[in-house]
């Protein structure tokens, strides 16, 4: 997550989360009264404690004397948006998702996502792009794949039922089943641990 730090009548920060140390980070849990992980959900909330602990930490590095009660922002000051990995993290999933949904349109889950993330992007521009980009192979996929055509030849439909077996779907083999029927070698007092 990147904080943006906006004094008043002056230009934006930026600030990584990511680029803490561990040394900084505990100081910013003592400082703040929260956890590490407590931190990190603060963040996607903007929860103020968390930001400012963040941003002082690390405005600490070029100001080692900055005391926290010093480093005091409006609560309008800053907010936080999602790195590029984050925001790719975010979208392709939830595209994917999307468009598997007979009932929307790629354009459909383009815009919803667009009107979810842009604004939480610290670069809306590459947010935008990379939903283009997804939508364009959505919408290309379809196309490059051969589609069945239905004959009254061969009697084929566009949804043919198969008489051979489908290969397993689950991760594990057609005779796990079986294969845990087999009897044990060792007793069960050999392996008891009581």
């Amino acid at each position: 997550m990147i904080i943006v730090y906006t004094p008043a009548g002056g230009e934006p920060e930026h600030y990584d989360a990511s680029t803490l140390k561990v040394s900084e980070a505990s100081i910013v849990q003592r400082t703040v009264d929260m956890k590490w992980q407590e931190i990190l959900e603060g963040l996607g909330t903007d929860d103020l404690d968390a930001m400012r602990g963040i941003v002082w930490v690390i405005k600490k590095r070029s100001n080692p004397t900055l005391r926290f009660g010093e480093f005091d922002p409006g609560v309008t000051e800053m907010t936080s948006r999602m790195t590029n990995d984050e925001v790719a993290a975010f979208i392709e999933p939830l595209f994917a998702q999307g468009v598997a949904n007979p009932e929307l349109t790629t354009e459909a889950v383009a815009d919803m996502l667009r009107s979810r993330i842009v604004e939480a992007a610290v670069d809306p521009e590459y947010a935008n792009d990379l939903i283009d980009r997804l939508a364009a192979a959505a919408e290309d996929g379809p196309k490059d794949q051969p589609q069945p055509e239905a004959s009254a030849e061969n009697g084929s439909s566009p949804n043919p039922t198969s008489t051979s077996p489908e290969p397993p779907t689950s991760g594990s083999s057609r005779t796990s089943s079986t294969s845990r029927r087999r009897s044990s070698t060792t007793s069960s007092s050999a392996t008891s641990t009581t």
